[in-house]
């Protein structure tokens, strides 16, 4: 779209603005509030962490956490069919992390490095290029935020992205700390609200997360705002 600056267009004294021009105007700027979603260069998918002890049979089973696969999976083959870059961040924590029970924590022993657990969910269509980050990976240091202690910001920042679309386990703790910390790396974010779901220990944490990443700065999208 070629966007035509007429604030410094030379003016007539006897300028008028015809009113069916403003409301043409006005129409224009509507329909573009509402197109769809152009994936583009500068664009990246975070996977987060999409794990097996995050899923239902897991040792910390996020409720219809299997449910994000699928849609996610639909922004993956998005992605791939563009060369656009995916992350995708894990806890990796060890057998002895301080956010266990065991430890004094508020979790069961979950997502531990090199277990089943810790693995990314079988039929999570990932591709081979994919940058994995690793959190948590020490015993006495914890990180919802797949920015937390890691290198993830400097990557994308290396590989010219400025806008990320954000989807995953769970959204009430590591989906919005996640969002929350891209937000103040200075990143545009979309979060993907058919691609996450929340623990729930408080009824309604989800839905609050939700709100609080919205009013933060991010935009609720779901697959279906995509352009073809």
């Amino acid at each position: 779209m070629t966007v035509i600056n007429t604030a410094v267009a030379p003016k007539p004294d006897n300028f008028t603005v015809d009113p069916r021009i403003q409301f043409l105007f006005a129409a224009v700027r509507l329909m573009g509030s509402n197109s769809s979603i152009r994936l583009q260069t500068g664009d990246a998918l975070i996977a987060v962490d999409v794990q097996n002890d995050f899923l239902p049979g897991g040792s910390l089973a996020v409720p219809e956490g299997d449910a994000v696969v699928p849609a996610l999976n639909r922004y993956l083959a998005a992605f791939a069919a563009r060369a656009l870059p995916v992350f995708a961040t894990r806890d990796w924590h060890p057998p002895d992390h301080c956010s266990f029970k065991a430890r004094g924590g508020i979790w069961p022993a979950h997502c531990v490095a090199e277990t089943r657990g810790g693995g990314f969910a079988t039929g999570l269509a990932l591709p081979q290029s994919v940058v994995v980050i690793s959190k948590a990976a020490t015993p006495d240091a914890d990180a919802y935020s797949g920015f937390g202690g890691t290198d993830l910001a400097a990557r994308l920042r290396s590989g010219g992205v400025v806008r990320l679309f954000i989807g995953g386990l769970a959204t009430d703790y590591c989906v919005l700390n996640t969002v929350k910390d891209a937000l103040a790396e200075g990143f545009a974010v979309l979060l993907l609200a058919d691609a996450i779901r929340a623990v729930d220990v408080n009824a309604g944490d989800g839905a609050r997360a939700q709100d609080e990443m919205r009013r933060l700065g991010a935009r609720a999208i779901r697959y279906e705002d995509l352009a073809p």
